[in-house]
């Protein structure tokens, strides 16, 4: 049931694409939700309205349908672009990038109201301090707001970065070579999907455990109030233990 007949290197290499795809996509989005969030939370109409539009767009669309409109609809786009400074050969967009794009949108939406809500959470006396003290906007935010916004959101975050990582499954049908596309097909040359099904579903499964390992790491490190009463606990108890 668990003999890979030699196509374990294939999923390794498919594994391998999917990590790529998701930490690309990833960091690409992350970008994405910030300049969302401040165009959210801005004093400009025409950004506020862009953001809301866009949010709302694309956590309407399933991923399925983005990854597929990008995909073939980018194509098209930049060929006619082209066309216009006299090319005129076939111009395609790769299934890596095409997933890229089409995954970073869809993450930036989500990350986009996490990190609205979790500006939102920061006491409006910590800006109006800093900026008394003659710190610029643009300094209180990466002194001041954007620090506490990483602790305050991290818990969303890391449940975007699980669901990314299994959303990467639908970019292999634009033909990426990512877990899914060489599990599909090795099933198909052995006749045996369950056993390569199988396997990619561990493949997965381990994934996340490192992805949700890592996130419980960052969030311990992101809270150093925890961290000392964590450590003045020990210290309480061993003095305890010493004693008695």
């Amino acid at each position: 049931m668990f003999d890979l007949q030699g196509f374990g290197a294939l999923l390794l290499s498919g594994a391998s694409v999917t990590i790529k795809l998701t930490i690309t996509s990833l960091v690409i989005g992350m970008a994405l939700g910030l300049l969302g969030a401040t165009a959210k939370l801005s004093n400009i109409w025409l950004l506020r309205k862009i953001a809301t539009v866009y949010t709302a767009t694309m956590r309407g669309i399933p991923e399925l349908l983005l990854v597929l409109f990008i995909y073939y609809g980018g194509s098209m786009l930049l060929m006619t672009i082209l066309k216009k400074f006299g090319y005129n050969e076939y111009v395609e967009i790769s299934a890596f990038w095409g997933g890229v794009m089409a995954l970073s949108i869809a993450f930036g939406a989500y990350a986009t109201e996490i990190f609205r809500m979790s500006i939102q959470e920061i006491p409006i006396g910590q800006r109006e301090a800093s900026q008394a003290i003659g710190m610029r906007p643009l300094q209180t935010f990466y002194r001041v707001t954007l620090p506490q916004v990483w602790q305050i959101a991290l818990p969303g975050l890391g449940n975007l970065f699980l669901v990314l990582l299994k959303d990467t499954a639908l970019v292999s049908v634009v033909g990426l070579k990512d877990i899914m596309y060489q599990s599909s097909r090795a099933a198909q040359s052995t006749q045996q999907p369950f056993t390569f099904y199988m396997a990619a579903a561990i493949i997965y499964l381990g994934l996340t455990m490192l992805i949700t390992g890592f996130m419980m790491w960052l969030e311990w490190r992101a809270n150093p109030a925890a961290r000392y009463a964590k450590k003045l606990s020990r210290q309480t108890t061993h003095r305890q233990s010493t004693i008695g």
